[in-house]
């Protein structure tokens, strides 16, 4: 095998974790600019541009007709976000949660995706605007979270200066998004050279590549002590993923969905619900609570290897 396929994998990881290191120094600071909390800038500028890989993945296939692609791109990428990305921050740091309304929304959209799918096994343009009606009303009630609670929060004079937090910003969403980009194709093309099946190079290797940003950024945002974007990176994400990415899939062509994509609908609500439990027992999410998110991800990877 070329030599270069290892070389611009390793070029790939550098630029994710590089690209991600200042893009949260630089999201970190536009919250204290701002005088608003973290979380609210991992809900919205963190998580909607470290879903820019499942915007286009999904977009892309429903533009080629492939859109049936876009369902199983989005379930299987919110899991992931769910149990590994914020099962991963909470192995390396176990921080305290504070259960907002968010969150709350976040388990409402797989359930209102789960029983928009459930009845025909498709969703409709008009299930499609109904979805992207919703995340104009999340978008709005996150900007009036934002105003209220601006006053709450510490202000600091540890702040980068506006243009280099636009640059960092910019640049470093810019390194993420090429950095996954040449990992899952360095990286599915290694596995297929090794003999695994495009099947479940699929699976695996291209379901983690366009969650990979959530995933450094996330890890990252938790080592840098900033848990709040973490979070709020996890959570905005899964809800830009069924209101944004999925809708506008649906938008542009109505999306037939297979018996597949409902089971995973389901499990995305109950593994939802478990992690909602565990950050309710004591407000924390623990290392043995992230090694246990950890561990239920690997039996949900084992049973789609199987099936």
């Amino acid at each position: 095998m070329n030599v270069m396929v290892y070389v611009m994998l390793v070029v790939g990881f550098v630029l994710l974790i590089k690209g991600a290191d200042y893009f949260v120094e630089a999201s970190s600071s536009v919250a204290r600019m701002l005088r608003i909390p973290s979380i609210i800038i991992g809900l919205t500028i963190v998580a909607f541009g470290t879903s820019a890989p499942e915007l286009a993945v999904s977009t892309t296939a429903s533009l080629a007709g492939n859109n049936e692609i876009a369902v199983g791109n989005v379930i299987g990428s919110n899991i992931f976000n769910l149990l590994v990305v914020l099962g991963a921050c909470g192995t390396i740091h176990s921080f305290k949660v504070r259960l907002r309304w968010d969150f709350i929304a976040s388990i409402a959209t797989g359930v209102i995706l789960f029983l928009m799918i459930f009845r025909d096994r498709f969703l409709s343009r008009t299930e499609a605007f109904i979805l992207l009606g919703l995340f104009a009303v999340f978008m709005i009630l996150t900007v009036r979270d934002a105003l209220i609670n601006r006053i709450q929060a510490e202000e600091t004079a540890d702040t980068l200066p506006p243009a280099r937090c636009l640059i960092y910003i910019i640049g470093g969403m810019a390194a993420i998004v090429w950095g996954g980009d040449l990992v899952v194709n360095c990286a599915s093309e290694i596995a297929l050279a090794f003999g695994l099946s495009q099947t479940l190079v699929g699976l695996t290797v291209v379901a983690l590549g366009t969650s990979l940003p959530e995933l450094v950024t996330s890890v990252v945002a938790s080592r840098k002590g900033e848990n709040g974007l973490a979070l709020g990176n996890v959570i905005g994400s899964n809800i830009f993923n069924i209101l944004m990415v999925l809708a506008v899939s649906a938008a542009v062509k109505p999306i037939a969905v297979n018996s597949f994509a409902v089971i995973d609908a389901v499990c995305l609500v109950a593994f939802s619900l478990a992690t909602l439990v565990m950050c309710r027992s004591k407000e924390r999410l623990s290392r043995v609570e992230g090694l246990a998110m950890l561990g239920m991800y690997a039996v949900y990877l084992v049973y789609i290897c199987i099936r």
